[in-house]
């Protein structure tokens, strides 16, 4: 038997999933992988839900999605032995993970674990939501659902950081206190789809160019009701469970508004690679020069994960939540 290694698996228990503790084998690194000593990873909230088919942990599989760490064996990654890197990648809540180069990125001196495992989940998904797929531009109205989550406060930081305009829901006052000094234009305390019109009155009624639906079917039909003119609706995540929405077929195409999900489940490699390339190139250089700081809002031990897991769904969280490995 080779060496072996603790890690944490998922599977699913009735409605909901279970973390369990285990040993297991070190990860082969195969054909272009290297292999990495975890030092921090991140718990995010889609990779805990069972209830979504793409999601599912009918079988149990490794958990953990992003995180950070020092390479051990380069391989053939270009990589050298003692880099520090953060990524994504199956299996992060270990000791050591099997990384794809094409997903992971040097951090910058004077970057933490702790902060750069905050980064490539949630600031990827940013990006996909903002900018590959919502085509958000400077002086945009950008509509951010459920705002305080990991994904909702990278996508606050960057799209400010790339001059468009920002309104930020929560259903918690002291959360919006917060996504305001963050850099939030406008900000709504509201639940389901109750901030439309706030929204409506902020925009003069013209609607947002990008709604970012953090929140679930609760908040989709307020997206497509506050969309402009050739909006862009994105659907990211399920806080309220609710996994069915009516929709306004005639303000889809009264409007021609787009309509996208954004998963990682149906992704091919090189797909998540390109995903990679467009966060190196529109928001990496910002998060290097300190430009843009992750949030992190509490950091758990490698053996509290699953008070990590029972935190974040707790929705008391603003940023990430971060699982130190030692």
């Amino acid at each position: 038997m080779g060496k072996q290694m603790i890690s944490f698996w998922i599977r699913k228990h009735e409605a909901d999933t279970v973390l369990e503790r285990r040993e297991e084998p070190m990860p082969n690194i195969e054909g272009n992988k290297m292999l990495v000593r975890m030092r921090a990873a991140s718990l995010n909230r889609g990779d805990i839900m069972a209830r979504i088919a793409r999601h599912s942990a009918d079988q149990p599989r490794p958990a953990g999605a992003d995180g950070a760490g020092e390479v051990i064996d380069p391989g053939r990654s270009g990589f050298a032995a003692g880099d520090r890197v953060l990524f994504r990648a199956h299996g992060c809540f270990a000791e050591f993970a099997a990384v794809d180069p094409a997903l992971a990125a040097l951090m910058p001196e004077g970057m933490g674990f702790e902060q750069g495992a905050a980064i490539p989940g949630a600031f990827v998904t940013a990006w996909e939501g903002l900018i590959q797929y919502g085509e958000a531009s400077p002086g945009d109205w950008v509509l951010l659902c459920g705002a305080s989550s990991g994904v909702g406060v990278a996508a606050l930081q960057l799209a400010k950081h790339m001059g468009a305009r920002v309104i930020a829901t929560s259903t918690s006052a002291r959360k919006l206190s917060v996504l305001s000094v963050l850099g939030a234009d406008e900000v709504i305390e509201a639940r389901g789809s109750a901030f439309s019109e706030d929204v409506l009155r902020i925009t003069q009624g013209r609607g947002v160019n990008v709604a970012l639906n953090l929140v679930g079917g609760t908040a989709f039909p307020g997206c497509v009701r506050v969309a402009a003119d050739f909006g862009r609706v994105v659907m990211i995540g399920y806080v309220d469970g609710e996994l069915r929405a009516e929709c306004d077929l005639e303000a889809v195409h009264g409007r021609r508004l787009r309509i996208t999900g954004i998963s990682n489940a149906p992704l091919k490699p090189e797909q998540r690679a390109m995903a990679h390339v467009g966060f190196m190139r529109d928001a990496f250089p910002a998060l290097a020069s300190g430009a843009i700081q992750p949030v992190i809002d509490k950091v758990f031990s490698f053996e509290d994960l699953v008070r990590a897991k029972e935190y974040v769904e707790s929705n008391q969280q603003l940023g990430k939540v971060i699982v130190r490995i030692p």
